[in-house]
């Protein structure tokens, strides 16, 4: 069933004006503020301890942010748990299509993810960042509005 992309994540109990398309994947315990959008083909993964997004961001398509890994538990024949860690993101971000953010990983308020980035550290606010590994390439006070 389609639903209007402003319903689904208000059923979600995201913020108010916060979008989601109907092919995002939600897994857990996932909080979203307020006028956020979310494209199409997201995963967004709060089953590893929460995951939380803030309010005015753009989360591009086929951006994946996830809270838990399985690659020790793979390695170790399964005798090791799944690795969980909390996943936070700021106010006012834009995480470009495709980007993936690794479990445990904090990106502070007003950041710029660039596209197909792999971010495995924490991103301090007012930053930009792409690569694979993602790596901070300077602020983001150049895509701010002066009023």
């Amino acid at each position: 069933m389609i639903v209007d992309r402003w319903e689904k994540a208000k059923l979600l109990g995201f913020g108010e004006g916060t979008s989601i398309y109907d092919s995002s994947l939600v897994l857990g315990d996932v909080t979203v503020g307020e006028q956020t959008w979310i494209g199409p083909s997201t995963i967004l993964d709060g089953s590893g301890g929460g995951l939380s997004i803030g309010s005015h961001c753009s989360i591009s398509a086929g951006v994946q942010i996830y809270t838990h890994d399985t690659v020790n538990r793979s390695l170790t024949g399964g005798k090791a748990p799944i690795a969980q860690s909390p996943t936070q993101i700021g106010n006012n971000c834009y995480l470009g299509p495709n980007s993936i953010i690794a479990k445990g990983v904090t990106i502070g308020d007003n950041v710029v993810i660039g596209a197909n980035s792999l971010v495995m550290i924490d991103i301090p606010s007012n930053s930009t960042a792409y690569g694979t590994p993602a790596r901070i390439v300077g602020d983001s006070y150049k895509y701010q509005v002066n009023e």
